[in-house]
């Protein structure tokens, strides 16, 4: 399916959907972050879920707003649509990129319903069932983006032993957001979050998880956990677990 067709559909909403995700602004995806929509796994996918879930668009909510520069005035628009959202039967509140992890307190405190913005609500409870001291591996779309007041907000106090590995030096996976309006080769993006992941366990062979804070790398988990032999958490398994205590 073309990926702009995609984006289109993504927007019917679902009566019946418990969980409501808030997503980027309609036209401010760049085009490889649209293929990547097409992928099943991916948070903008609803082949990846077994429930019905409910699509948001928020209004100003894109790259430079959620994963650059956070904005508070997002972060206000997202509260308001949030609260709509909760006043027609929304039971829960995620949303589409894990950076919006920096928003967690504020939106948990405001809607009224359980709120899990970020993947990286997994990363204490992965520590914990390996051991408070154990090593876990972050993988994010920009480690030099995601930073300690990221952290805080989702519980992790200390980060110790935290591995934080970013895509940044990944040429296609770069080339989203470099080059916005081309399209990308999904096959080479694969191969190079598998190569990331063996780096890590390269570099750190103490790692005894991943916690993927990208929503747009769910698709790869299955690959992960099969060529490394650790237990994978993302944005699906986060959701699948919540959905099921709502």
């Amino acid at each position: 399916m073309n990926p702009r067709a995609r984006e289109k559909i993504m927007t019917v909403e679902t009566e019946a959907a418990k969980i409501a995700i808030l997503c980027w602004e309609a036209g401010q995806v760049p085009q490889g972050l649209l293929q990547l929509e097409t992928l099943p796994g991916n948070s903008t996918n609803p082949a990846s879920y077994d429930y019905d879930v409910r699509f948001h668009r928020v209004a100003g909510a894109n790259v430079h707003t959620i994963l650059e520069k956070p904005d508070q005035g997002v972060l206000r628009t997202m509260i308001a649509d949030a609260r709509v959202l909760v006043s027609q039967g929304t039971k829960a509140i995620t949303t589409s990129c894990g950076f919006n992890a920096i928003f967690q307190r504020q939106l948990a405190s405001a809607v009224g319903v359980p709120v899990f913005t970020s993947s990286l609500l997994q990363v204490p409870f992965a520590r914990q069932i390996h051991g408070p001291e154990s090593e876990i591996c972050i993988i994010t779309a920009n480690a030099s983006a995601l930073g300690s007041e990221h952290l805080k907000a989702v519980g992790i106090a200390n980060s110790d032993g935290l591995h934080i590995i970013g895509l940044e030096p990944c040429a296609q996976w770069n080339r989203m957001f470099a080059e916005p309006d081309q399209a990308v080769d999904l096959d080479v993006i694969e191969q190079e979050v598998l190569d990331t992941a063996h780096r890590a366990l390269d570099a750190h062979p103490g790692i005894r998880a991943f916690v993927l804070e990208c929503t747009d790398l769910p698709p790869y988990s299955a690959a992960i956990r099969r060529q490394c032999g650790l237990p994978v958490f993302d944005f699906i398994t986060m959701v699948n677990y919540l959905h099921s205590v709502i």
